[in-house]
């Protein structure tokens, strides 16, 4: 999977290991200091999106989603492609751009892979870097997701 900017993929998963498969394989395109961002309603898949990152990054920790601590650091053993941390954050609670830079920091955004659940909630403050992932439940079917990836700056 190649992506390049403004262009709008769709991926359909059927099950939680298709979910992993699609994130290892979109991890194949990251960088050191890209930003991604994970949108969906609660139980669609941000944090098992995030998991299959992580895997391919080689992270074997446990992951879960940083709800009341804002950020989870990882530490990857094997930089790969100049990535040797990856820092997943939850910003549901963060109300908008202005009280993530008061509590939180832009600094994040220059030391390395940022994963940012609920993302839209800071959009305006997100850098040109930034791959937005909107994953959706299908109502008809409770394992189906349609994943839409997108590069660039949100609209």
């Amino acid at each position: 999977m190649i992506l390049r900017k403004g262009i709008n993929m769709v991926y359909v998963s059927n099950s939680e290991q298709e979910t992993l498969e699609i994130a290892q394989n979109f991890s194949m395109n990251l960088s050191s200091k890209d930003v991604v961002v994970l949108s969906g309603e609660l139980g669609a898949g941000k944090t098992r999106f995030m998991y299959g990152v992580a895997k391919y990054f080689g992270i074997e920790d446990q992951i879960c989603s940083p709800t009341f601590t804002i950020v989870n650091e990882y530490k990857i053993e094997k930089n790969i492609k100049g990535i040797d941390k990856i820092f997943h954050f939850d910003v549901y609670r963060i109300s908008d751009s202005e009280e993530f830079e008061d509590t939180i920091g832009l600094d994040y955004f220059s030391q390395g892979l940022c994963i940012i659940e609920w993302g839209k909630n800071i959009q305006d403050i997100l850098p040109s870097n930034t791959y937005y992932i909107d994953i959706q439940k299908d109502d008809e079917n409770e394992n189906t997701r349609k994943i839409y990836i997108r590069q660039g700056k949100d609209k």
